[in-house]
């Protein structure tokens, strides 16, 4: 059972006994159940709601506990597709910029990583991928169980049917796919349509956002306020302290407190996915010049050394040899950036304990993804 899965749960009688088509429905009817399902069932109905008695079926927290030790640790209330496209909208008129045209492709990246951080798609293990560019290595599904995410589940599903039929794609084509980027016309179907839409009326069912309707001169549209300021705040917040923090040790305000997988992992593309979108002028709207251009440059120096393989590859490469003259004046001006590089490289080694072996070959596709979106302006 996924971690949004909803647990069965049902409410019974005050009294220790119960009709025998709920019990039957339950796998909780005498015989045909063993002891230890129904001692472990005895005890939490003692544990919730006061002492009431609460049938439900155990196998459903095994299956959670696997899945929490698997994962390590529950999933985030919101997914970074959803940050992203919060991180964009304007508080209280409630859409994104008209003239923001990178977004929805960054979007689509965004499903690629949040599949690959919840360890239900990877790279396949192929030695020869070595000779190709990350973003040129090709996907493989490792875990269909479902999400509970709606968009999640549908490309995972569309991944794997795919799969099934024989064909197994790249980070590129499949963001290119889902993005509609495609001359093929027998794949113009594996376009997600409408994300931007279906990510806020998500939003919408947890509360964040509400709906409003606008008008716009001949037409009106549905838009959508931010309802729960605390939750952005809390969003921009965390993307700014991890790009201000001049320590090798990543700032625990960066750090989402609501899900304990790869935390780490998630804050690095959390920020190197808003800035692909361009969505952090907005977030950072309440900046000083000097901040803001301190950021921005510490955002682009972090999804430089998270966009290659293996992780921090690139403060060795010929770009670190080559530094961009403007951007070594900018640093200069700023006071110089000898912190900045400790931090990113803090965040490199932390990020690199998150990963199950040298070789993590999720970790691996979220890089292919942010070389991909690295290069996002050159593609539009």
């Amino acid at each position: 059972m996924s971690s949004g899965g909803l647990q069965r749960r049902r409410v019974a009688a005050s009294s220790s006994t119960a009709d025998d088509d709920d019990s039957d429905a339950w796998g909780l009817n005498g015989s045909s159940t063993p002891a230890s399902v129904n001692a472990a069932t005895s005890h939490a109905g003692s544990a919730f709601a006061g002492g009431s008695k609460i049938a439900f079926d155990p196998r459903d927290l095994i299956d959670q506990e696997d899945e929490d030790a698997r994962q390590g640790g529950r999933a985030p209330r919101l997914t970074i597709m959803e940050e992203v496209l919060l991180l964009g909208i304007k508080d209280k008129q409630g859409y994104l910029s008209f003239w923001n045209d990178n977004i929805s492709y960054a979007l689509r990246g965004c499903i690629l990583i949040e599949l690959a951080l919840r360890r239900r798609i990877a790279l396949v293990k192929d030695p020869s991928r070595r000779s190709l560019p990350p973003s040129e290595r090709v996907v493989e599904v490792i875990d269909t169980r479902l999400t509970g995410e709606t968009i999640l589940d549908e490309t995972l599903k569309m991944m794997k049917q795919t799969e099934t039929a024989g064909e197994r794609m790249a980070i590129n084509t499949w963001i290119d796919l889902l993005s509609g980027e495609t001359w093929n016309v027998m794949k113009i179907g594996f376009q997600l349509k409408q994300v931007r839409e279906r990510l806020a009326k998500g939003l919408v069912d947890k509360g964040v956002l509400r709906t409003e309707k606008r008008n716009f001169l001949l037409f009106d549209m549905a838009t959508h306020p931010v309802a729960d300021v605390r939750t952005k705040e809390g969003i921009i917040a965390r993307v700014a302290a991890l790009l201000t923090s001049t320590t090798s040790a990543v700032p625990p305000a960066a750090l989402d407190k609501e899900g304990t997988q790869a935390r780490c992992a998630r804050a690095v593309a959390l920020a190197a996915a808003a800035y692909a979108a361009s969505v952090l002028d907005n977030a950072f709207g309440r900046l000083t010049y000097e901040e803001r251009e301190a950021a921005f440059q510490r955002c682009e120096e972090l999804v430089q050394e998270f966009a290659s393989w293996p992780f921090g590859a690139a403060s060795g490469g010929a770009a670190a040899a080559r530094p961009n003259p403007r951007r070594a004046a900018s640093r200069i001006g700023m006071g110089g950036s000898g912190s900045g590089r400790e931090a990113i490289l803090g965040l490199v080694t932390e990020v690199k304990k998150e990963m199950q072996g040298d070789e993590d070959l999720s970790f691996e596709l979220v890089a292919g993804v942010l070389e991909v979106l690295s290069k996002l302006d050159s593609l539009l």
